[in-house]
Formats: structure tokens, C-alpha cells, sequence
């Protein structure tokens, strides 16, 4: 399940996940993710990660097929906030391989530090 949230930040997109993502949870984010853009030219990204168990083929399919439309330089920043230690490996590995986005992983704990880190943008 995947639910849009609100952090106080006009340019975000901010959601929560639980359970397995579907590609119709994708979509709602990457819509979302698309409007922001459109309206602001760049965004930051707040995604907070509970219980997560896995992501559909077809979700990840629309993930790649929004990335080809619209490309990465409108991302400045991500906060990732998890409790699963896997989870903060892969942002950091995704932080080496973006070079132009700042990613930055925060614990569960630490969701003000992270929407703080998304401001400064």
C-alpha cells in the first residue's frame, strides 16, 4: 500500500509505504511526482518505508517508463526514512549512482531531521 502525504514542503512528493507496492500505487506517485514538476520545475522526494514487501514487475516497468519521459534533473533531493538496514544500503548505493540527486537515508525516528534535510533544498 502505498498513501500521498503531506509534509509542509509545496515541491514534494511525499508518500509512505507498507506491504507490496503495486503499479497502480506507482502511478499515483509518479502522477504526483509529474504534477509537482510541471508546477514547481524541480521537486524533492520524502519516502518513508515501513513493512515493505517487494514491488510488482508492472510497477516498476511504469517507474522506468516515467523516468524516460521526464529524466532525472528535476530531482534535487530524497529522503528515505526506514527502519530495515537493506533498504538504507540500496539508497546508498543509489546515491553513488546519481550523482546529481542528494539522497540521504534517516531512521524512523529521525522523520523531522529528514523533511529539515528536504527543506534546504
Amino acid at each position: 500500500m502505498l498513501k500521498i502525504i503531506d509534509i509542509g514542503i509545496e515541491n514534494a512528493t511525499a508518500f509512505c509505504i507498507s506491504g507490496k507496492i503495486t503499479k497502480a500505487d506507482i502511478s499515483i506517485v509518479l502522477s504526483h511526482a509529474k504534477n509537482k514538476t510541471e508546477r514547481y520545475g524541480s521537486i524533492v522526494i520524502y519516502e518513508e518505508i515501513q513493512n515493505f514487501r517487494g514491488i510488482e514487475l508492472l510497477a516498476v516497468i511504469e517507474e522506468f517508463k516515467y523516468l524516460f519521459e521526464m529524466g532525472l534533473s528535476n530531482i534535487l533531493k530524497v529522503a528515505v526514512v526506514t527502519d530495515k538496514k537493506w533498504l538504507m544500503k540500496v539508497a546508498s548505493l543509489e546515491a553513488k549512482i546519481f550523482r546529481n540527486i542528494e539522497i540521504k537515508c534517516f531512521q524512523l525516528n529521525e522523520k523531522s531531521l529528514a523533511i529539515e534535510f528536504l527543506k534546504k533544498a
